[in-house]
């Protein structure tokens, strides 16, 4: 039995927390989708890969996990302005070599490895940086609608961010959407863990397999979901990681979009949407 550590509130809605979580699920098996392409989404009578009227073995889909800043919300925080000042010019350079070697180097649990005066004044960086984050927070265009289709044919969404549970509860509020359950940093282990994800499968009672995590990250998000055995998408909105021909393996994301209103076409066109059980 796992432990657990002290509960948290989240989204308004108690969960405790395991500190490790291991996969309740066997590995999911995975099927043969069209070809990674925001073409895919855009045009359904295109399988992706320039061909016209092929169709794939559509999936099934019970829940879709959100990653929040630059997905949900449009990106406002400069990660690189708040990685200088808590790391220093040199750190930063050190950083940014290791983050694109192999493997890469995650910030929050580098700072980790710090003395507790160190991370302490680290996470008061972040922290501001993140508040000033919290003024300028603006919903991402597509969300809405998103949400409002997920809501018509029953469909679960979930959240997981790297900011702090403040961050969600305020999205929630201003925004009038919620995502449940809605893991913040408070979580551990956070992303590129599975860790967050399998939590919130567990919880819905669903296996992975039938669970889509869609994020701006490669790293964080991406990552995570693959390694959770989930379908996974990749929000590019500007088309900084380039060509999917680059991206190896343990990166490649299942779908790519250039916006949210792209996943819902996405949808329609790989997926059969199953509604989550109504109480009787």
């Amino acid at each position: 039995m796992p432990l657990r550590s002290p509960p948290f509130r989240v989204a308004r809605h108690l969960f405790l927390f395991p500190v490790a979580v291991s996969s309740p699920f066997s590995p999911p098996r995975r099927i043969q989708l069209a070809c990674m392409s925001s073409l895919a989404a855009s045009n359904p009578a295109e399988d992706g890969c320039g061909g016209v009227g092929v169709r794939a073995k559509r999936g099934r889909l019970r829940g879709l996990v959100f990653d929040m800043d630059g997905t949900l919300t449009v990106p406002v925080i400069d990660f690189g302005a708040m990685y200088r000042a808590v790391l220093g010019e040199e750190g930063y350079a050190s950083y940014r070599a290791a983050r694109a070697s192999a493997g890469g180097v995650d910030i929050l649990h580098h700072i980790e490895s710090w003395a507790p005066p160190e991370q302490q004044r680290a996470y008061e960086i972040i922290a501001h940086f993140e508040r000033q984050g919290l003024d300028r927070l603006q919903i991402m265009p597509g969300a809405s609608e998103l949400c409002r289709y997920l809501d018509s044919r029953q469909i679960r969404r979930g959240l997981i961010t790297r900011n702090v549970n403040t961050a969600v509860d305020i999205f929630h509020q201003r925004f009038g959407m919620e995502f449940v359950p809605a893991l913040s940093r408070e979580f551990r282990p956070y992303k590129p863990d599975p860790a967050p994800l399998l939590h919130i499968c567990s919880i819905w009672d669903v296996p992975p397999s039938e669970v889509m995590m869609i994020g701006d990250s490669l790293r964080d998000d991406v990552v995570c979901g693959k390694r959770a055995g989930a379908f996974t998408c990749l929000l590019d909105e500007t088309g900084r990681y380039g060509s999917p021909d680059s991206y190896t393996d343990d990166i490649r994301p299942d779908f790519k979009v250039s916006s949210l209103s792209e996943v819902l076409s996405l949808l329609e066109t790989h997926f059969d949407l199953m509604p989550e059980p109504q109480m009787t």
